[in-house]
């Protein structure tokens, strides 16, 4: 059964639909990870999803959330972060997109976005889409400098039966500056790296840059990273250890202040 729109998809426990961390970090940046968490609202039951499909990278980017909270501390940046399954409601995608939620990803089918009604649509762009956008547009208004907008991914090792040998994408839509600025500052990371790999804007993958990054004219970057890579802490440890200084540099580049030193 589906919620009717005068319900809410969302209980009071199991609100908000968003949420920021670290909000007053100091750092000129504000991280942003959209697919952070695979949690469905008990009124969607479990949108008919089995179990592997459940704990599968179409359900959220796994080990994301464990990466931008490290990346969080160590460069000491606010982050803002989607509280929901993107197959409820994909945050890094407009509400016209019919991907935004999905009746199919990659190779598992959800049943509960079959047939959604018009008022269906609607309510989950109110109370899973729009407190996400409304967040991070507060977020990135209050930073005391204009921030660099860095977006952070992680993508499955072999897609559609597709491996992938590369282990850290670095993306952009219309504004490069701060992805040639992190490719620069990732030669010798020991990852192989690669521009607008395994995805780039053309795959419709970079709305949160556009929406909230070049329409204010903020440097902006997404990250994608393997994710056999940060599947565990250690892997999650290592890789902000990685990481961490790449973008340290990268966000001291746009800021007059320079926040280099912190990581």
């Amino acid at each position: 059964m589906k919620p009717t729109p005068e319900s809410t998809l969302l209980s009071p426990i199991e609100a908000p639909a968003a949420r920021v961390l670290n909000a007053h970090g100091r750092a000129p940046a504000v991280l942003v990870c959209e697919h952070a968490s695979r949690f469905i609202p008990a009124a969607l039951n479990g949108l008919g999803l089995d179990a592997a499909a459940a704990r599968s990278h179409a359900a959220w980017d796994i080990g994301a959330m464990e990466l931008a909270v490290e990346l969080m501390g160590a460069l000491d940046a606010p982050l803002v972060q989607a509280r929901v399954s993107r197959l409820v409601y994909d945050c890094n995608r407009p509400p016209e997109r019919t991907d935004s939620m999905p009746e199919v990803s990659e190779v598992f089918d959800v049943p509960g976005n079959r047939n959604l009604t018009p008022a269906q649509r609607v309510q989950r762009v109110r109370e899973i889409y729009e407190p996400f956008r409304d967040l991070l547009s507060a977020t990135l208004d209050a930073r005391p400098e204009p921030p660099v907008l860095i977006t952070i991914h992680s993508f499955t090792p072999v897609y559609k039966g597709q491996k992938r040998d590369v282990e850290l994408g670095i993306l952009h839509d219309q504004d490069e500056r701060a992805a040639r600025v992190m490719l620069d500052h990732a030669a010798g990371c020991g990852l192989r790296t690669a521009l607008n790999e395994p995805y780039a804007a053309a795959d419709g993958v970079t709305h949160t840059l556009r929406e909230h990054g070049v329409a204010r004219g903020l440097p902006n970057v997404m990250i994608e990273v393997r994710n056999d890579l940060i599947d565990t802490p250690a892997g999650v440890n290592r890789m902000a250890g990685v990481l961490a200084p790449v973008l340290a540099r990268t966000i001291a580049a746009f800021s007059p202040t320079g926040t280099e030193e912190q990581a």
